[in-house]
């Protein structure tokens, strides 16, 4: 059988974040793929000179190109331009959907059997143009952006109240960006609803900062984007599936007929990631303002997927 083989594109600060993060896990190798020359070669070193301290016997690999790569069971896509400030998630579209389109043609032809994770902004329509050119089955082709939503919301809620991370339990659904939709309905502290802890306009403020959670954080980088959170999230997508673990975490895959306003699309819903990939798509009653505001969302994410087309890509 071997190790489980995880394929990391784009060693920038997300890819190799999750690289380190993979390789502490110890439940897979990993290749690292970059444009740079020597940049991903020199981070690899760099991670399996860090194994005999940290006590992992994953094998990383740097690599210019995608020999390497083939066999791979994951192949993780973080590769693209980062936002700056200033910069619309849509101003991204073209170049990054130019370069996930490569990517990915390049990747699945030596991996056919691999699942696609998508980690480019903007997240939903990347993940669409992922699964557009694998022509892989949607259950193969998923995005990370709910669980990184949702640590968000997770960690300013866990400071609001002064309680352990571990007790609060959150989902954020709908199109990873400002129309996000961080159900308060399902977010719980040790069991107890949230929406019973914290006053209305308190919580409408958390929950406006987690929308803009990846923005804040620009503005105070100034030359980059959040790399911690994002590789962690990634990293538990990778463990659920490569551990056939079944954890319900919430991901950009394509909704078929389980919410309104979102069929055909890649936006962020509750799914069960196995060793079959995405396994289940489980169905939330959401309250109203809750449903409308994903529909909203859904057609946000439209948009760009429909933008995506008539860029030619």
């Amino acid at each position: 059988m071997g190790r489980k083989k995880v394929t990391v594109i784009g060693a920038g600060n997300v890819g190799a974040t999750t690289a380190q993060r993979l390789a502490e896990k110890d439940f897979c190798d990993v290749v690292l793929v970059d444009i740079v020359e020597g940049m991903p070669q020199g981070k690899a070193l760099d991670l399996m000179q860090s194994g005999p301290v940290y006590g992992y016997d994953s094998k990383v690999t740097g690599t210019n190109g995608y020999e390497d790569t083939a066999g791979s069971d994951i192949i993780v896509i973080t590769s693209g331009l980062a936002r700056k400030p200033g910069m619309s998630r849509d101003d991204l579209l073209k170049v990054n959907a130019g370069i996930v389109k490569d990517v990915t043609l390049k990747s699945i032809a030596r991996s056919p059997g691999a699942m696609i994770i998508v980690v480019s902004n903007p997240l939903d329509a990347m993940t669409y143009v992922a699964h557009k050119h694998s022509r892989l089955p949607a259950n193969k082709v998923m995005g990370m952006a709910g669980i990184l939503d949702s640590a968000r919301f997770r960690a300013f809620l866990a400071m609001e109240l002064g309680v352990s991370v571990r007790d609060i339990t959150a989902f954020v659904l709908g199109g990873h960006g400002d129309t996000m939709v961080p159900s308060t309905k399902y977010t719980t502290v040790a069991g107890i609803p949230v929406e019973e802890l914290i006053p209305r306009d308190r919580l409408a403020q958390i929950v406006e900062r987690t929308a803009k959670g990846g923005a804040e954080i620009v503005s105070l980088l100034k030359t980059g984007s959040a790399y911690y959170a994002p590789s962690a999230a990634t990293v538990q997508m990778c463990e659920s599936i490569v551990l056939d673990k079944k954890m319900i975490l919430p991901c950009a895959v394509l909704s078929q007929g389980r919410y309104d306003g979102c069929d055909g699309l890649f936006v962020g819903l509750p799914a069960k990631l196995g060793a079959n990939g995405v396994e289940e798509v489980v169905r939330f009653p959401l309250s109203g303002t809750e449903a409308e505001a994903l529909k909203r969302s859904a057609a946000a994410v439209r948009e760009l997927c429909e933008a995506v087309d008539r860029l030619g890509f």
